[in-house]
């Protein structure tokens, strides 16, 4: 467990390192990845050739004597909000760093690229149950804060139900929202919940995985532990036999969820501790971009 010195010192390198990936790389294509909730009344000013006819005021347009248009803007204001799995098995991780450090460098790119584009950001955090809800906010401080206790908070609870945590977002968010779903998704039973979901929020699920998630080393017998049960198991990862089981189990694990997230029109990224999230979300940003041109 990280002490406070600790976890101010890491909140400090994030916010600068987050910032800077926030307003250099996300802010052009996180602006445009989103709609915004409509479009809203903003002035008039008179009729130029090529203004469209139906938004002429013709009730200015007869006081004044010549034709004004009406001009609309979008309403840009959003609510992000982060599904942030800490259960333990995130706390699992090889050469490349541990996939809830990876989630928590992901979470506060995220966060500040809502503050710089003056969107609200909240979050819940989870096991298998809420551990926390931090409700959306706009502003650096609430983005210091989410981080903070991202990087600080230990579950009470050993497992993982991600199931919980979408149906507490259904309830707890009235208006529709951006919802980031960050975890490694060893999780079952979630495909209700997230069809539900789906219907009123734009949900994007970022699975996380380590390459050991995948694939044994070949080592002989080794012991491995449950991260979320504690339970020990000696494994003979020198046999073959053993490894493909092993990989896939992997494999049956992100075809359910790749399944889930299809069924409920809903995003799925997959991410390898040690790959550049930075290009995974920026592809995804330009992506989103495009299929909106469409």
């Amino acid at each position: 467990m990280r002490t406070r010195e600790e976890i101010l010192k890491k909140v400090r390198e994030l916010e600068i390192k987050s910032k800077k990936l926030a307003t250099e790389l996300f802010s052009g294509e996180y602006h445009s990845a989103f709609k915004g909730k409509g479009m809203s009344f903003k002035e008039v000013r008179e009729y130029t050739p090529g203004d469209d006819i139906r938004f002429i005021d013709w009730n200015v347009s007869a006081r004044i004597g010549h034709p004004y248009s009406k001009i609309f803007e979008e309403e840009r204001e959003l609510t992000v909000m982060l599904l942030i799995d800490i259960s333990r098995s995130g706390l699992f991780g090889t050469s490349y760093g541990r996939k809830r450090d990876v989630a928590a460098e992901i979470a506060a790119v995220l966060s500040f690229s809502a503050v710089a584009n003056a969107d609200k950001v909240g979050a819940v955090f989870y096991s298998d149950k809420i551990e926390m809800y931090i409700p959306p906010k706009k502003g650096r401080q609430h983005a210091l804060f989410i981080v903070r206790e991202m990087l600080g908070l230990e579950p009470s609870g050993k497992g993982t139900n991600t199931a919980t945590a979408i149906r507490f977002l259904t309830n707890a968010m009235k208006q529709g929202c951006i919802a980031f779903v960050l975890s490694d998704f060893i999780d079952t039973n979630y495909e209700d919940a997230l069809r539900v979901a789906g219907k009123k929020h734009d949900l994007i699920g970022v699975k996380l995985y380590d390459r050991m998630d995948k694939e044994l080393p070949d080592a002989g017998l080794i012991q491995l532990m449950d991260a979320e049960t504690g339970a020990l198991q000696w494994v003979d990862s020198g046999n073959a036999y053993v490894r493909r089981k092993y990989e896939e189990e992997f494999f049956r694990i992100t075809a359910y969820c790749a399944a889930v997230f299809k069924k409920a029109n809903s995003d799925l990224l997959h991410l390898k501790t040690g790959d550049d999230y930075i290009q995974v979300l920026r592809r995804f940003f330009k992506s989103r971009v495009k299929g909106s041109i469409k």
